[in-house]
């Protein structure tokens, strides 16, 4: 039985990793944080709390920021394979707090390849690390590839950048097999309520069950590649089984906008997005990525994944979770 480590496991991908990782028979590890109340609404039904070591994913306290936490847990856990999810993951936040973003998303996956890397002699450990389309930025061409320069606009893409070349330099000065998925936006209906998609749904909700009047949105012109979460985290478990590390553009080939998105949602929930969305001015970021659009050839050929899910069907998987959870449907 392969036995798997997930950092950001309670998050939304770390959550449908832990459950394809469980379909294929492996042993789950992941790591949260102590905090006063424990942030697994997303895995709970996959174990009740992080006490439960015999719940179905075994979870070991730590923190990012705590190189002693990493080095014990995978002690712990001696996994075959991990999957550096968790971060400060929110691109208009970090320009709020930059030094803590650098620290969960940049230095963070330097402590776990250290950690990986004095275990080596006693097992070796794929690492999967999640890169980010956003270190494109100011995109030098478009479509973009795993060739395309980066031009990170948001300590949320600088910290990235740097996470994405101590990945290369572990794996091309120590032999780890440890690989970067640059992932383009993905979505689902498990996405954080500060994200724009699902501050999009979960308005619509609001409005339609009178809580909210209107929609304050930022930058309806901003393009983004979205794709399905749970689409997405097969990429991250094929890039590990292959027999040497490597980097992979994971994306759909499809580019749309802020507001296409809106109009999208709106028109499933039978709503004019025209009579409800303000534009607020305080929530444009300061420097924002052009057009983030992903050509994803290389990891439709070596790894034989493609997306199944539309830019419609995403949508539509959405706005019908966040009705259901107020007791409405489409």
């Amino acid at each position: 039985m392969k036995i798997a480590f997930i950092t950001g496991i309670t998050g939304q991908d770390g959550s449908y990793l832990a459950e394809f990782l469980l379909e294929r028979g492996y042993e789950v590890h992941g790591l949260v944080r102590r905090s006063s109340s424990l942030n697994t609404a997303r895995i709970g039904h996959l174990c009740e709390d992080a006490d439960d070591r015999e719940g179905r994913v075994r979870l070991h306290y730590g923190d990012l920021t705590d190189a002693g936490s990493l080095q014990r847990a995978l002690v712990k856990a001696m996994p075959d394979e991990v999957y550096h999810l968790g971060a400060q993951s929110h691109v208009a936040i970090s320009f709020e707090v930059p030094s803590y973003t650098l620290d969960t998303v940049g230095a963070s996956t330097t402590r776990l390849l250290e950690a990986i890397r004095n275990l080596s002699d006693r097992k070796p450990i794929a690492f999967y690390q999640a890169s980010s389309s956003e270190m494109f930025g100011k995109a030098a061409q478009l479509p973009q590839t795993e060739t395309t320069p980066f031009y990170p606009r948001s300590p949320y893409a600088c910290a990235k950048v740097f996470a994405y070349w101590q990945t290369v330099n572990y794996r091309e000065a120590y032999g780890l097999r440890a690989s970067n998925g640059i992932m383009f936006n993905h979505e689902s209906p498990r996405r954080g309520e500060n994200f724009v998609t699902r501050k999009i749904t979960r308005g619509i909700a609001r409005i339609l069950t009178r809580e909210a009047s209107k929609l304050c949105l930022g930058n309806l012109e901003a393009k983004r590649d979205w794709g399905y979460a749970k689409d997405y985290v097969e990429a991250m478990w094929m890039m590990l089984q292959q027999p040497a590390g490597d980097d992979y553009v994971i994306a759909t080939g499809e580019c749309h906008s802020v507001r296409e998105f809106v109009a999208e949602a709106f028109r499933l929930a039978g709503l004019d997005w025209q009579r409800y969305v303000e534009i607020d001015p305080a929530l444009f970021r300061p420097t924002e990525g052009d057009v983030l659009l992903g050509d994803s050839s290389k990891a439709r050929q070596r790894l034989k994944w493609a997306p199944r899910t539309s830019f419609q069907e995403l949508v539509r998987i959405m706005v019908q979770a966040e009705l259901q959870a107020v007791g409405l449907s489409l």
